[in-house]
């Protein structure tokens, strides 16, 4: 099957996962499209980021001819995967906080789940809760978000926002942290140096990769030969927002 791979997220998120799948599947095309003008989702009532993830999307798949999409952002995926599934003739790959292995992994200490506000409220989390959310406990990464969007990802600021978000919960022992919004995996350097080395952090980005790579497989649309691409694009289409995405893309 001919076209691009299609990456969508609220902003600058959705590259740490777009990292994973570059990696994963290097001779695939990909169009990834941030709407930074509009972030962050995690604020927002679920009804507005249907509707601005749905105008994303329509916006992305007028210009580019898509096989697969993922939705790399676990805020739209909760208020929009659904819908998206039944509208797009397409796969759509979506996001989910990696609670399960985390509860897997779980040896007497809590779970520290950090999402954004819509994430933990919306009803597809709290199922998510009900099955391996033993011993966890929910926390607003308030502000993470736009300190990645400002390319704010270590040194002291950082480093601040963590502390006063996770001191106080990281006073009870700790197994691990589970990261709920594809953008902070952007900030491991500043949370390792905040939670310290014995605590495991955990995030969906290879979880979601290797799905994406089984959907494509079922639907005999792998891409197994030739040179792969990424396009950026960003709703707010100004160098600054492409030059962080491209200094993203290349963090290793």
């Amino acid at each position: 099957m001919e076209g691009k791979i299609g990456f969508f997220d609220s902003g600058v998120g959705g590259i740490s996962v777009l990292r994973e799948a570059v990696r994963l599947l290097p001779q695939e095309q990909f169009v990834y499209y941030g709407d930074n003008a509009n972030a962050p989702y995690g604020i927002k009532p679920e009804r507005e980021i249907l509707a601005l993830t749905q105008n994303a999307i329509q916006s992305l798949m007028a210009n580019y001819p898509l096989k697969a999409l993922v939705i790399a952002c676990n805020t739209a995926t909760s208020a929009a995967a659904k819908t998206l599934r039944a509208q797009l003739d397409i796969p759509v790959v979506g996001m989910e906080p990696a609670l399960k292995p985390a509860h897997e992994h779980r040896s007497g200490g809590q779970i520290i789940v950090l999402a954004t506000h819509a994430t933990l409220h919306q009803e597809k989390f709290h199922l998510l809760m009900e099955k391996y959310g033993e011993g966890a406990l929910c926390v607003e990464g308030t502000g993470l978000v736009e300190l990645v969007e400002q390319g704010i990802v270590e040194g002291p600021q950082a480093e601040n926002a963590l502390h006063r978000i996770l001191d106080k919960p990281l006073l009870t022992p700790t197994d691990s942290i589970v990261l709920g919004c594809t953008h902070y995996p952007f900030l491991i350097n500043a949370l390792r140096r905040v939670a310290g080395n014995k605590i495991e952090i955990l995030d969906s980005a290879d979880g979601t990769t290797r799905q994406l790579k089984r959907v494509l497989a079922q639907h005999h649309a792998l891409k197994c030969d030739g040179s792969g691409s990424v396009t950026l694009l960003s709703s707010k289409n100004d160098d600054q927002t492409l030059r962080l995405m491209r200094r993203l893309l290349a963090l290793s």
